[in-house]
């Protein structure tokens, strides 16, 4: 029988206290993860509790491969990207003897709680195995995509931008000498955030992203606006998820036939964006969201994601975190409008 919404109201028997709580991330890797770790297991240490580590994902949880983990072996990991941890898609996980694997690794390790670290097909996965087995889980939002309800940023976010930024402030240069237009891809699949909000900080020409369907004619204005007005060279910063072309690639050849005066590039920044040493911001979201996630499950929690709004610590039922989402600003594209004139 499937559990019903507001999960974070499903409370576990008083009588069965959380000895252990077990920790993993899975999907994309964001930086700032590793800051999550390390928040969750001192977070375990100072509440007298277990931690374990759970290596590659759902796929390490179904095979058992598990690390108990102390302050100590967190030590010096606040500064680095990627996942300790590591990361692993598991195909097996998605069936149901796969999760049986799983939740049998967890109760004969004694673990008595869950802790994941990543997006929307992390929680979609935590959900559904609490509705199996009922077993408390708790979500940490770790994408540098920021496209999870419930929380003003994910883990991840704000560093994937400074990294998009400084690409861009330095491809600039090369734009400026040569009159040359640049098309930069920027990671977005479903959601145009770091399009928008790097574009902006970077001053691009335009900006195009999938909740927004400018229109090649659209773009084409545009450009004919800006050759009038002097303008030699263009940043044009593209969503991977834009629906103006197949790819940015085909994209650029349309413009080109359009625009024979302009020296034409793409540049496709791909995984460069989810590397690199997390920003401050992104630390400080990781050890507030890694402590919120261990105090949760204490309290009794679980089905939730700990989110921060308004630079408060929340909580959000893992359904509505999974299937609602955050608009992008009509405030931001109005400033992206007049100040790329």
């Amino acid at each position: 029988m499937h559990l019903k919404v507001t999960l974070h109201y499903i409370f576990l028997p008083m009588n069965e206290p959380i000895k252990k709580i077990a920790v993993l991330t899975s999907g994309g890797d964001a930086p700032g993860m590793n800051a999550a770790i390390r928040a969750v297991v001192r977070a375990c240490t100072y509440y007298r509790i277990e931690c374990v580590g759970v290596y590659r994902g759902y796929q390490g949880l179904i095979e058992g491969d598990f690390e108990l983990l102390s302050a100590r072996h967190v030590s010096n990991i606040i500064n680095k990207g990627g996942t300790i941890l590591k990361s692993a898609r598991s195909n097996e996980f998605r069936t149901v003897e796969g999760r049986v694997k799983a939740h049998n690794s967890l109760k004969e390790a004694g673990i008595g709680a869950l802790i994941v670290i990543g997006g929307d097909g992390t929680f979609t996965g935590g959900l559904r195995f609490i509705e199996e087995f009922n077993f408390p889980i708790v979500g940490i939002p770790g994408t540098i995509d920021n496209d999870i309800y419930g929380t003003d940023n994910t883990i991840g976010y704000d560093t994937a931008l400074n990294t998009v930024v400084e690409a861009i402030d330095k491809i600039r240069d090369t734009a400026s000498s040569h009159n040359r237009l640049f098309f930069i891809e920027v990671m977005g699949r479903d959601a145009g955030f770091i399009a928008l909000n790097s574009g902006i900080g970077a001053g691009a020409e335009e900006i195009l992203i999938p909740e927004k369907d400018l229109g090649l004619d659209r773009l084409v204005e545009s450009l004919k606006n800006s050759k009038e007005k002097g303008k030699t060279s263009s940043i044009i910063v593209v969503s991977e998820g834009d629906k103006i072309g197949k790819s940015v690639f085909e994209l650029a050849d349309y413009i080109n036939e359009n625009f024979p005066f302009y020296d034409i590039r793409v540049s496709v920044l791909g995984h460069m964006q989810r590397g690199g040493s997390p920003s401050c911001f992104d630390r400080v979201l990781a050890s507030r969201l890694g402590v919120a996630a261990v105090e949760a499950l204490l309290d009794r929690s679980t089905g939730i994601m700990v989110g921060v709004t308004n630079n408060q610590v929340t909580k959000v039922d893992l359904d509505k975190a999974i299937k609602m989402n955050n608009d992008i600003s009509l405030e931001l594209l109005k400033v992206a409008e007049i100040t790329s004139i």
